[in-house]
């Protein structure tokens, strides 16, 4: 990934093959043998990169095709039409190994036009594929929206991630958009600077406790170097060492969080075999 040239920070390059393919090796001890990666076009998508990490760790990486959100969406995005945009997404599927559609976002608390515009185009990429899609939520906003907007378009909501559902700080929110049938993701863990594990995993408990864990995938977002471990940050292993045994020691059921890692991923796959 790399959002160095918007950001105009070089932390946000993360260009260090030696160090993440370490944090790979690590995670393969963990058990890890499927990555979803989410990192789509003007976000520094580099396919051949991913591939070599893939290769030499022995861990496979589900790529994806899209475009984010602004201001990273490229500059001519809105000379295309929907259906080109589509197209691009399509080419992506057919010819270039990508198995998901996203990471489509919308801005903190607004959704501009330009993103609506690739929510458009990734609903047809999605009817024609039938590739899941992932979205991202800025610190959590517009989640419930997204959900209505994908039903409106009747796209299937269990073929949908509605990302970073756990910056949203609402549970109830959670739960309503769980209810509609989508998943979520508590896939920003670790970030305690925006919002605490420890309530992370009160929340989780609850979704346990109202048989709604079915409906969660869980995952870190490492988009800096200083977010790995040779730099000090809490690294791609941190899932492992620190949040899944802090989860048991809550009183997490194993088998929700076989449900959450293995189960769910899953289910929002399994239409494509």
């Amino acid at each position: 990934i790399d959002l160095s040239g918007v950001k105009n920070d070089m932390d946000c390059r993360l260009d260090c093959y030696d160090e993440t393919l370490d944090e790979f090796k690590q995670l393969y001890l963990h058990g890890v043998r499927n990555i979803v990666d989410v990192t789509n076009r003007g976000m520094g998508l580099n396919r051949s990169y991913v591939e070599k990490i893939a290769l030499e760790s022995g861990i496979n990486i589900i790529q994806a095709t899209g475009f984010y959100k602004m201001p990273f969406l490229p500059s001519d995005l809105m000379n295309k039409s929907v259906d080109d945009i589509a197209h691009e997404m399509i080419e992506d599927i057919e010819s270039n190994n990508a198995s998901i559609i996203g990471e489509i976002g919308t801005s903190l608390n607004e959704w501009k036009q330009e993103e609506l515009k690739v929510f458009d185009a990734a609903v047809i990429a999605h009817q024609k594929t039938n590739k899941p899609i992932y979205t991202h939520t800025t610190i959590g906003t517009l989640g419930y929206k997204q959900a209505h907007y994908f039903i409106s378009k009747k796209v299937d909501p269990k073929r949908v991630v509605i990302g970073h559902m756990d910056l949203s700080k609402d549970l109830d929110v959670i739960k309503k958009v769980i209810d509609l049938g989508f998943f979520v993701g508590f896939d920003t863990i670790g970030k305690n600077d925006y919002f605490p594990d420890d309530k992370r995993i009160e929340f989780l408990l609850e979704l346990e406790k109202t048989n709604r864990i079915h409906r969660v995938v869980l995952s870190e977002d490492l988009t800096r170097k200083s977010h790995l471990s040779y730099k000090g940050g809490i690294g791609y292993n941190y899932i492992f060492t620190d949040f899944i045994p802090n989860l048991i020691a809550a009183g997490m059921k194993e088998t929700s969080i076989h449900q959450m890692l293995i189960d769910n991923p899953e289910c929002i796959f399994a239409e494509l075999e």
